[in-house]
């Protein structure tokens, strides 16, 4: 037998036996952990995993979502390091918010070097906005009238100091070249009470996401100046331009994605890396997908570990200049 047909046959092996222990890390009693109350982003983030999976065949049996509150992630991040950090039945909901508390080192000693990141599956977007019956019509406008009176902006959003909203606001302060430490923040309590205090008035400005205000824009209510994305969204905001396009290098995707143990196996993660790429080529996980009102975004394995990392490093680097 020649060595060139000897290593054919091995190369055959290996590669079978590649494809058996992916099969066979398939788990039994898959579980995806949210780390926060029922009804929230990672809420969303598991039943969109939980079903997608299930109704593409990824997985045989349904999904089990539990839920872990406190730290907005961070109990969770700390359970599953901790306690679960070979399990290879279980992912975790994450989001770029998870991203911007590590780089606040909010999620105790531990980095985002402490799992490993499994992939993204949706995202919303940020936007700014302003009353309809607001002077400003463009991104343009707004900056220059902010650049102008800086004092006179207030500026809401679902969220504290700090808060992936607080962020979209102090890069709206810094297009304006002011400074974000000196940025009238008023911290409301999600987007409904944003959307309040921008119809009665009370502030000017409303930093959110375009899933959550797509649908006030649409009716009249407000007016979404620019949203904060590389291209134009499709449907309702397709004739609602990127921020880049009127003139800043704005962008702000809210992904939603997983990660998984530290220790966990390369065979189980490779295997939903997978069984996600396969779910997310079909029609019906696009279905699923803008139901929970998100838009296409994909990115897995070493492309999402590096993605999570570099939003890290770009965070706390917003955060230092906003004297966070």
């Amino acid at each position: 037998m020649s060595n060139s047909l000897i290593k054919a046959i091995l190369g055959a092996a290996v590669a079978a036996f590649a494809f058996a222990a992916s099969a066979n890390a398939e788990p039994a009693k898959p579980e995806c952990l949210a780390g926060a109350k029922p009804g929230g982003g990672f809420d969303l983030t598991c039943r969109l995993a939980a079903d997608a999976l299930l109704k593409t065949k990824q997985i045989a049996a349904p999904m089990a979502v539990t839920y872990m509150e406190g730290g907005v992630g961070a109990v969770a991040y700390n359970h599953v390091i901790s306690k679960r950090s070979k399990d290879g039945s279980l992912i975790t909901a994450a989001s770029s918010g998870s991203a911007l508390l590590l780089a606040q080192g909010k999620f105790g000693h531990y980095d985002e070097n402490a799992v490993r990141w499994l992939g993204a599956i949706g995202a919303d977007y940020g936007v700014l906005v302003v009353a309809a019956d607001a002077p400003y019509k463009t991104l343009k406008d707004l900056v220059e009238a902010y650049k102008a009176n800086p004092a006179d902006f207030a500026i809401a959003g679902g969220g504290a100091v700090g808060s992936q909203d607080w962020m979209k606001g102090s890069l709206l302060a810094k297009a304006a070249g002011q400074d974000p430490k000196q940025m009238r923040y008023v911290a409301l309590e999600g987007g409904g009470a944003v959307l309040t205090a921008l119809e009665g008035g009370h502030v000017k400005v409303g930093s959110g996401d375009a899933a959550e205000m797509v649908k006030h824009h649409m009716a009249g209510k407000i007016r979404i100046l620019a949203v904060m994305a590389p291209e134009r969204l499709p449907g309702d905001l397709a004739n609602v331009p990127t921020a880049r396009e009127q003139g800043f290098d704005i962008d702000w995707p809210v992904w939603r994605g997983f990660y998984v143990g530290k220790e966990v196996s390369d065979a189980d993660y490779d295997w939903w890396v997978q069984a996600f790429k396969n779910a997310m080529a079909t029609p019906e996980f696009a279905k699923e997908r803008e139901a929970r009102g998100l838009f296409e975004f994909k990115s897995f394995g070493k492309d999402f570990d590096e993605r999570v990392k570099k939003d890290v490093a770009q965070f706390k680097i917003l955060a230092k200049e906003a004297g966070m």
